[in-house]
């Protein structure tokens, strides 16, 4: 009698009388099963170990040590307690004894004289359960490998992606800070004295810086999709008001190639929703200046249209057709494959990084709303967007319009540390500081910011994050814990050319009071120098 395995089995007969050892044996004997025999159960437990020994039939009545002693001695080994034990009795049936044999370890009896029909069944069943049991364990350790392959594969993707992360964080700071200068002192020369040829020349100055920027946070963005740290954050916007914002800060760029921009709102569109601004801002940007890029004469139209609305709810349409180049019907899904362009040359010719509709695509989806595109070679492209806002409040609309140098309020009797390495940051931001009569010094490292808040006394202090010596993250740490009461809670603001997410939690973790990126808005770098302060001369006047 035989059955199928998926190895051998090993197996042991222990019995006191030889003649038994070899009927067992040859009724036993089938392909997939090894046995072993031994007359000396005091041997036994070392042939289990060193045979890998599964099951074991072992006589009761044996002299020098009974079936029973050596039943405790094979269950409490770590080594051998697995091993399937069958014990073999002739000389009682009695309830109580099989009962002391079971809680002891044993599965099962055989009972003398032998039934080998019984006894082949029950070794078979016992070789099948063995058989499981080895099935399971190989599973169990393909798993345990698996598992330890997996924790090594997601380690090396986490240290990838930290890798990544500081990559982009650094080549976020080596582009942004030199950006930074030069839109800073685009800044400063549109309040100076200038012709008209020297004010286009800032205008382009302009154009160029943002377009650069625009490369750079498309591959920032780009990345934070991947990882899923992008989120869409809803507020009070004027968006009639945003779309023609969005119109006016591209109308100068398309008119540079002739193009004309037409911005078209229905009157029923409603007035204020819940919206994320920025992210709106951004597609629409990417959107028009896609068609600006691949149109060579005519117009580009953005509309936005109300398709429902309910009480609560109001779903809008956003429009941007131009009269472009057109894309072939096989090529449309490609458009929106990160870092790649049509296999056309009449594209290519136009450059890009291949990342804008990509985004553009994601964010929409991420916003929840959908993305349609139509398109006719030589005649131009439409893309739309639909999405369901929130109706908003409208008795306090937001005014979007950006301001001027001439319009930002003065702050009087205001004295500003400034931690920053930079030359050309440090000269454009004093300058800029000392247009809103605010007194300023300056530090090149934390360390030398910490020694002059020591000596002297400030409103707040605005602190670059990477600066030799002592970064600004170490040197606020160091203001909140070590400087006396008076200093540890002066106002910190934060700016850096990353944007990474981590390193602005990390400075807000290190105490600052506020962050802002590189290159930064003027009059939003105004607003929170001057909330700061605000907040600052109100607790310095409960404390007197």
């Amino acid at each position: 009698m035989s059955i199928s395995s998926s190895q051998t089995v090993n197996l042991i007969i222990v019995d006191d009388r030889s003649e038994n050892l070899r009927l067992l044996e040859m009724a036993l004997e089938r392909e997939g099963l090894k046995i072993f025999t031994t007359t000396c159960p005091q041997n036994v437990h070392q042939l289990c170990i060193d045979h890998n020994i599964s099951i074991a039939l072992i006589d009761v009545r044996m002299p020098g040590m009974d079936g029973f002693e050596l039943l405790d001695i094979i269950k409490r080994d770590p080594l051998t307690m697995h091993i399937l034990v069958i014990l073999i009795t002739g000389y009682s049936t009695d309830p109580e004894q099989v009962v002391i044999g079971l809680k002891k370890g044993a599965v099962d009896y055989l009972f003398k004289p032998l039934d080998l029909y019984i006894t082949n069944a029950k070794v078979d069943s016992l070789i099948t359960l063995v058989n499981y049991q080895n099935e399971i364990q190989k599973k169990n350790i393909e798993l345990e490998n698996y598992q330890v392959e997996l924790i090594k594969a997601i380690d090396h993707a986490e240290k990838g992606r930290i890798i990544k992360e500081n990559f982009l964080a650094n080549m976020s700071h080596e582009i942004r800070t030199p950006l930074n200068s030069l839109t800073g002192l685009t800044y400063l020369l549109q309040d100076t004295p200038l012709n008209k040829e020297q004010l286009e020349i800032i205008r382009l100055m302009g154009h160029s810086a943002k377009a650069l920027l625009g490369i750079v946070d498309d591959i920032l963005d780009s990345s934070k999709l991947d990882a899923g740290k992008i989120k869409i954050v809803r507020a009070k916007t004027n968006i009639s008001n945003l779309v023609e914002t969005i119109c006016d800060l591209t109308r100068p760029m398309a008119h540079e190639k002739g193009l004309e921009i037409n911005c078209k709102i229905d009157v029923d569109v409603p007035f204020m929703i819940m919206a994320d601004a920025l992210r709106l801002n951004q597609i629409l940007m990417n959107l028009i200046n896609n068609s600006i890029k691949f149109t060579a004469k005519g117009t580009i139209n953005v509309s936005l249209r109300l398709l429902e609305k309910t009480e609560e709810l109001a779903l809008l349409e956003f429009t941007v057709e131009d009269t472009g180049i057109g894309i072939p019907p096989k090529a449309i899904k490609k458009i929106f494959n990160r870092f790649e362009q049509v296999d056309d040359n009449t594209w290519q010719k136009f450059g890009g990084t291949g990342l804008g509709l990509s985004i553009v695509k994601s964010l929409i989806e991420l916003k929840g709303g959908t993305l349609a595109v139509a398109s006719k070679v030589n005649e131009g492209t439409s893309f739309s967007f639909q999405n369901w806002f929130a109706l908003a409040n409208d008795s306090n609309p937001i005014d979007r319009h950006p301001g001027t140098p001439q319009s930002i309020a003065k702050l009087e009797d205001i004295s500003i540390l400034l931690a920053e390495d930079n030359m050309i940051n440090q000269f454009l931001v004093v300058q800029m500081l000392n247009k809103w009569n605010i007194r300023v010094d300056v530090a090149s490292d934390g360390a030398e910011a910490i020694k002059k808040l020591g000596e002297n006394n400030y409103d707040l202090i605005l602190m670059d994050t990477h600066m030799p010596v002592m970064d600004g993250l170490e040197a606020t740490r160091q203001i909140r814990q070590n400087m006396s009461e008076d200093k540890k809670n002066i106002p910190i603001i934060s700016f850096s050319a990353s944007v990474i997410e981590k390193e602005k939690n990390e400075a807000m973790e290190a105490g600052v009071s506020d962050f802002i990126g590189k290159p930064f808005d003027p009059l939003l770098l105004h607003s929170k120098i001057s909330a700061l302060i605000v907040e600052k001369k109100y607790h310095d006047d409960n404390r007197k």
